[in-house]
Formats: structure tokens, sequence, C-alpha cells
């Protein structure tokens, strides 16, 4: 009597959440995101030469930038690529659920668990300093003290009242308020402290002031007192733009509201008056307050023989705080950090012309919450590895000792 084979096994389902799930925190996926990375990383090395470092960074690795087209040498690269914020926060993504879901419960591999989690804290440490980090720099001449610091990048506009030749009270709109406001797009702003109401429009990333004459062209441009804004090329250094908007400034009162070009590149701002009260009006990079004062002492500029490509920078500077003074030494290399601040040692100015003339230092004052989180994230990968290979060496040990115990 002929036996019946049983019937075969049937693998069991699995649902797309658990297909999902293994997809994202697999090693397929780690790979093609590191290798994302690098060819990020050199598409963008290549195209800041043409575009400048804080355009490039902006372009390639800026939360809001969801893909990218690269340019390199002017020419268009036909290849969208996925941002390279994304691409690491996927990154973190997966190597949060590899360690969590394929990590071996296995003494001898602690130490890559360790190494694991060090790699993950740095690439927090990149999402931090990406949206809370602030960059500036403060210029002090010899013997001078200064306690701000002005932005690289983002301009404000300030409205003051002056009151016996001086500043009074100072309203600022915010950058934020502004760069958004391109073609035909306008932003209403009421200042609290001011009977002014102002409406802001047709923001420019950098242009000159330029009179209106037959042989230029500005159709579509407004014009004040004979000037229009001219749009011009984005400067290699972002940080060397001058732009400007148009505001339409309205005193209230049944008068009839007036328009402005404001530019950063203005000699002088604008005025305005209400009454018997004055109002000027400016566009600059934004003011940064620090909590202490800063004096130059001294400042030495040393260069290679020969050229003018420098050696040394150094600014002998004492810090000011609620009366009490504190000495420091400002390099290239050695900055000072205090107040979870950072100051780098990172130009200098001359300051007139002849052998009298002043020296100034260049300081650049950056706020990072995360600065230290980079190098504490590589003592932990660095401490995984050495746990990874103690453990290793100590399980071959044992391993040898076993087979071989008269060894």
């Amino acid at each position: 009597m002929e036996q019946a084979n049983p019937p075969a096994a049937t693998k069991p389902r699995i649902s797309l959440a658990a297909r999902l799930l293994a997809w994202l925190s697999g090693l397929g996926l780690a790979t093609v995101l590191l290798l994302l990375i690098g060819l990020l990383t050199w598409l963008a090395t290549l195209e800041q030469i043409d575009s400048g470092l804080y355009h490039t960074l902006r372009k390639y690795f800026d939360w809001r930038a969801w893909y990218i087209i690269p340019e390199i040498g002017g020419t268009t690269v036909l290849l969208p690529l996925p941002g390279g914020y994304w691409v690491c926060a996927l990154l973190a993504l997966n190597l949060t659920l590899g360690g969590l879901l394929r990590w071996r419960r296995d003494w001898q591999r602690v130490g890559v668990f360790i190494a694991h989690m060090g790699i993950i804290y740095l690439l927090v440490a990149g999402a931090v300093a990406h949206h809370f980090s602030q960059r500036g720099h403060m210029r002090i001449a010899d013997g001078a003290t200064s306690n701000t610091a002005e932005d690289y990048f983002e301009h404000v506009v300030e409205v003051a009242e002056i009151k016996d030749g001086k500043p009074d009270v100072i309203q600022v709109i915010g950058g934020q308020y502004l760069t958004d406001l391109t073609g035909s797009a306008s932003r209403s702003v009421s200042l609290s402290k001011m009977p002014i109401k102002l409406e802001f429009s047709g923001w420019l990333r950098n242009a000159e002031p330029t009179p209106v004459d037959e042989n230029t062209s500005h159709a579509g441009a407004t014009a004040c007192d004979g000037y229009y804004l001219m749009p011009k090329p984005d400067k290699v250094e972002a940080e060397a733009n001058t732009p400007g908007c148009v505001v339409q400034v309205d005193l209230g009162e049944g008068g009839k509201p007036e328009t402005f070009l404001l530019s950063s590149a203005a000699l002088e701002p604008v005025t305005l008056r209400h009454g018997e009260r004055i109002f000027t009006m400016v566009l600059r990079k934004r003011l940064w307050l620090m909590p202490f004062a800063v004096r130059l002492d001294k400042f030495t500029a040393d260069f290679h023989p020969g050229t003018m490509k420098p050696s040394k920078f150094v600014s002998e500077i004492t810090r000011i705080e609620d009366g009490r003074q504190a000495k420091a030494v400002i390099q290239m290399n050695e900055p000072m950090r205090y107040a979870n601040l950072t100051f780098y040692q990172a130009s200098y100015d001359q300051l007139g012309q002849g052998p009298t003339a002043k020296m100034a230092s260049v300081l650049e004052v950056v706020s990072n919450p995360a600065d230290k989180w980079p190098q504490y994230s590589l003592y932990v990968v660095a401490f995984g590895l050495l746990v990874h290979f103690v453990a290793k060496l100590a399980g071959f040990i044992l391993a040898r000792s076993r087979h071989n115990p008269h060894v």
C-alpha cells in the first residue's frame, strides 16, 4: 500500500509592515545611502568652486532641499539626486533600526553596538548644528571694545525712533519675513511701539540702486526718486551680496503712503517724520548681542616670506563681563570657547594707510549647541572599537585554551 507524501510546508506570509521594517534596517539600504553621501559630497566640493560655499551647502544639505540637480563648471548634470540632509536622516533611521533589531545579544558584539551608536550620535550632531547654530563675525580695532557680532548672511530691517540725536527705541523685522517676497509677493508689518505700518515687496538677494535712464533696463521694477533696484548675479562669497527690497510706509492720520527703496548698499538710512517724531529705517545685516564684551589688546599678523599668505594671526584679548576681566589668546586653530560661544581667528583688516594705520582683528563667532558632539561621538566610536577588539581577543584566547589545555 503506497503511503501518501505529506503536504509541503508552506512558508509563513510576511506582512508588508515587516518587509518595510526589514528594508529600512537592512545593510543594502545602508550601503546605498553611504555611497550617495560620498557622491553628494564630491559633487558639492566641485560645485562650490563656482557657486561658493554657502550657496552650495544650502543647495546640497539644507533640510528644505528634497532633491538637487548638480551643476559642474556651469554645466547642468541631468542627474536628480536626493538632498543630503534627508539622505543623512534616512541613514540615522537605518542605523537606529539596524542596531535595535539586528543586534545579536552577544557579549562579543557589544563593542560593535557602541560604535554603531557613536555614528548615530555624529549624525544627530550634524542635524542639531544645522538647525540651531548661528555664525557671525566681530571686527575690533586695536584697543577697541565690542559686544556685538554681525551675522554673515541674514539681513534685517531696523526701524529706530531718534531722540536727542540718538536711537531711542529700535524695532527689528527679521530676515524670515523678507527673503520669500520675490515676484509679486508682499507682506504687511505693523510696529507695536511706533505709529508705522510697512508693506514689503520685491526682495532681491543681490541688487544695486541704479539711476533710471533710457540706457538701462528696468521693466517691472519700482522706481523711487529716480532710482530703482537693479538685480545683480549672486556673489561667489554669499556674505558679499547686497540685497534690497521695496517698502511702502503708512504713517496713518489719513496721509498718503510713501514708497522707498531699501538696500544694504545704501550709505544713509531712510528718514521718516510723524509730526514732531523722527524715525530712521535701514536694511543691514543682523546684529548679534554678546553676553560679554571683548577688548582687543594686541593683534599680530605674520606672513610667509615674500607672500601675503598668512602663517599666523594672533589676537590677545580681554573678556569683560559684569565688571570682571579675563585675558585670553585667540589664534589660528586655537579658538576661545566661553558661554556656549566659540571665537575663531578668521581674518584681519588694516584701518587706514601708512605706518600709523591701526590693525583690526576679524573674529568669527559661532553659537552651536552641538559644538563638541562630533568629538564626543568619535570617542564613543573609538571606545566601541576598542571593546570589540578586546572581546574578540578574549574570545580567541579562551577558544585556544579549550582546544589546547596544556598550552
